[in-house]
């Protein structure tokens, strides 16, 4: 049995200001109970989670877990116990061997036998812990895909590979923070009915942190519920959900606007994807469709079905095998597979969020905005073209160099270094703005996002779940971008934050006339956000139209 009682967490930041993550918290959990937690972002519910599994000392209170007595000053005595007993999986934290699905599953169980899975000789090692490696990829889905790397799998894989790593120590304690947030309906009730195999195999006793309630409802014995650090209560899934979901937005309607003009032209899209030891994976296969200025486009699909990375090959990070992209700037087509100045105009125009985020964990948010905004502005941009002429960079080059900026500082360090050239170029090429000006341009962003300014002094990393998801929009939002591009960036907010976001984008939409292009696997939040849907799966354009229509059309997909 694990019982918590007061159990209280205070973060002290940077700034010195103290923020209480954890208020006086109490609750038991049954052995081979499966408890759920729910709660808006910023509640305290990752917070828990990372203490009870043994990496977050906290300020006062006890945990009991068996004969384990739990306090502030006992807390390092027992934390490796802790981790022995527990495994977990974060929200958006994917910790991956730049390897194979299957070598990443050998280096755990590696690691379990020999405490340390960095010195794994995977040649050496590979025969004595195949079997069982493959047995639990199989067991999350993933046999499939045993000799696919990492770095290239959909975040839904990327989870479940993240959720087999786990698997393999056989915890008694299955700690989930937002497991399946980013998989398509029928991978996420892969990996739910998974679980509950666990579950039901190894008595493991599983706490479950989702904001999704038909998660809770499935998988979940009893549900807490949790409010600015606070159990508001302990009940059933259903009376928890219902009291849950009182305080959510009313719908912002979908602005009336002419949508009708053509502002990019997707033809003929065909690109094969390789992996350099698994071979081929994924064809994009002669996809059309245009979109046009002010549409909030939706493009669905099951995990792994192509659609990252036709928004990739829209945003100009890949290149199509054959076909075209063409975007409509000042009464002219500009293809996006031509670099040079038009490409350029067309990317500074041009936000783009990764289903990753692309923000550095350490680095405060103000600096970050710098960083995102200061190539989008007019005189920037102006300075980097003269700037380029005057050091013997051509404009296809700096076209190149100028893409890096829409990725986080980090990677495009490393980008740099592979191309030879030095992370200086970037500074050269693009100074910062000003403080003031960040700040004008971050204001009405943040205000639209119900994001407060003192944000802007934090970093990354201090805030929660939902806040990181509204502060990454922000950098991509403050340069005021014509097209917004979303790669799945909203799979783990609850419904309370995600109907906020909704709103905030289709005021965004009806403010500045942003045409906006996402990818979601959430399919409520699709028909409530999007004028249009597109359906992808294998890399084929299989319907587009009403997205009611499309999305019921998915489910019914799906559920076959």
């Amino acid at each position: 049995m694990i019982k918590v009682e007061n159990l209280t967490k205070i973060y002290k930041l940077k700034d010195n200001n103290r923020i209480k993550a954890l208020d006086n918290v109490s609750f038991e959990i049954k052995d081979n109970e499966v408890f759920g937690i729910m709660g808006i972002s910023g509640s305290g519910k990752s917070t828990l989670m990372r203490i009870l599994r043994g990496v977050e000392s906290f300020d006062e209170g006890t945990i009991t877990i068996d004969d384990m007595v739990i306090t502030p000053k006992t807390y390092n005595n027992y934390k490796n116990d802790l981790k022995e007993k527990t495994a977990i999986h974060l929200q958006r934290s994917f910790g991956l061997w730049s390897k194979t699905a299957v070598e990443n599953v050998i280096h755990k169980l590696y690691g379990i036998e020999s405490g340390d899975e960095t010195t794994a000789d995977i040649t050496n090692i590979k025969d004595e812990y195949m079997d069982e490696a493959l047995d639990i990829l199989d067991t999350v889905g993933l046999k499939e895909k045993a000799d696919h790397f990492a770095p290239v799998l959909s975040g839904g894989e990327k989870q479940r590979l993240v959720l087999a790593r786990q698997l393999a120590k056989k915890p008694e304690i299955l700690l989930l923070d937002e497991p399946a947030t980013m998989s398509s309906p029928k991978k996420r009730k892969e990996v739910l009915d998974t679980i509950k195999k666990i579950h039901e195999k190894y008595n493991t006793t599983v706490i479950i942190v989702s904001h999704q309630p038909e998660i809770q409802e499935y998988m979940a014995d009893r549900v807490m519920l949790m409010f600015n650090g606070e159990v508001k209560e302990i009940d059933t899934p259903e009376k928890i959900i219902a009291d849950f979901l009182k305080d959510e937005e009313e719908v912002y309607p979908i602005a009336k606007m002419d949508r009708t003009e053509p502002i990019i032209k997707v033809k003929n899209l065909t690109k094969d994807f390789y992996l350099f030891r698994g071979g081929h994976v994924l064809t994009i296969d002669d996809v059309s469709f245009e979109i046009n200025k002010g549409e909030i486009l939706s493009i669905i699909g099951p995990t792994g079905s192509g659609k990252t990375e036709i928004l990739k090959m829209i945003a100009g990070f890949e290149v199509p095998d054959s076909g075209s992209i063409a975007f409509l700037k000042n009464g002219e087509w500009i293809n996006m597979d031509e670099y040079g100045e038009n490409r350029m105009q067309v990317r500074k125009n041009m936000g783009f969020m990764h289903q990753e985020f692309a923000l550095t964990p350490h680095t405060p948010i103000i600096e970050q905005l710098r960083y995102k905004i200061s190539p989008k502005t007019d005189d920037i941009y102006e300075y980097a073209l003269k700037k380029a002429d005057e050091i013997g960079i051509s404009k296809e080059a700096l076209d190149i160099i100028y893409q890096l900026t829409d990725l986080s500082k980090d990677e495009a360090i490393l980008k740099l270094e592979k191309i030879n050239l030095s992370p200086e170029i970037l500074n050269l090429l693009f100074p910062k703005i000003k403080t003031e000006e960040v700040i004008e341009y971050s204001k009405p962003v943040f205000e639209a996002l119900d994001l407060p300014l003192p944000l802007l002094t934090r970093q990354f990393i201090e805030l929660s779940g939902g806040q990181k998801v509204r502060v990454a929009m922000a950098t991509v939002l403050a340069s005021r971008p014509d097209i917004l591009i979303l790669d799945e960036p909203f799979g783990d907010l609850d419904p309370v934050t995600l109907r906020q976001v909704a709103n905030s984008l289709k005021k965004i939409n009806e403010k500045f006339g942003t045409t906006i292009i996402l990818v979601s696997h959430t399919m409520e939040f699709v028909k409530e956000v999007s004028t249009r849907s597109i359906l992808i799966n294998n890399g084929k354009l299989i319907e587009e139209g009403d997205s009611d229509k499309v999305t019921d059309d998915f489910i019914e997909m799906e559920s076959e």
